[in-house]
């Protein structure tokens, strides 16, 4: 009994799960903030955490494939994306913003764990649209060559136009760390 509210008050306190690796693949239809284009860059921040891409110059459609990594602890929280149009002598302009729920890719790598997964393909769980997320279409979470992953394509908001995609990627801390 003592084990198991000394694990409850850890869990409280941040217990680590993993990291996730966050893969900034491209943006699509960014909006033009500087005279006919922007020089975009995306920041992630989870809980105190923020990474940063590097800029693309002139280009409304970049292409990024930067992976960038963030420790993920209980209770798991909500990714949040930003983009932004880097700006020499004043302040970057917004570019939109978006976030994702993590609590679907840490549920589905518990199920991994529960199934007992080893290798192959398996499609653990399916995120749909809806007005509390900003998905453009479903999103798969799959166990695939030991990891667990999901494609994300985002709708950015308060912009006129623009969409984000991600490819996350969980990697759990260990067994203990995943019950």
């Amino acid at each position: 009994m003592l084990t198991q509210a000394l694990h409850i008050s850890l869990r409280e306190m941040g217990e680590p799960l993993g990291q996730l690796k966050v893969t900034v693949v491209r943006g699509k239809r960014l909006v033009i903030r500087d005279f006919k284009s922007s020089d975009p860059y995306v920041v992630l921040k989870l809980g105190n955490q923020t990474a940063k891409t590097k800029v693309i110059s002139s280009c409304l459609n970049p292409v990024w494939n930067e992976e960038l990594t963030l420790s993920l602890s209980e209770p798991v929280g909500v990714l949040h994306i930003e983009v932004f149009d880097k700006d020499r002598f004043k302040a970057d302009d917004k570019m939109g913003h978006a976030q994702v729920n993590l609590q679907p890719i840490v549920s589905a790598a518990r199920l991994r764990q529960i199934l007992k997964l080893s290798s192959g393909e398996t499609t653990l769980r399916k995120v749909a649209p809806d007005s509390e997320n900003c998905l453009v279409r479903e999103s798969s979470i799959t166990f695939v060559n030991g990891e667990v992953v999901q494609d994300v394509y985002l709708r950015l908001c308060e912009v006129e136009s623009g969409e984000v995609e991600l490819k996350l990627k969980f990697i759990g801390a260990s067994a203990g760390g995943m019950r």
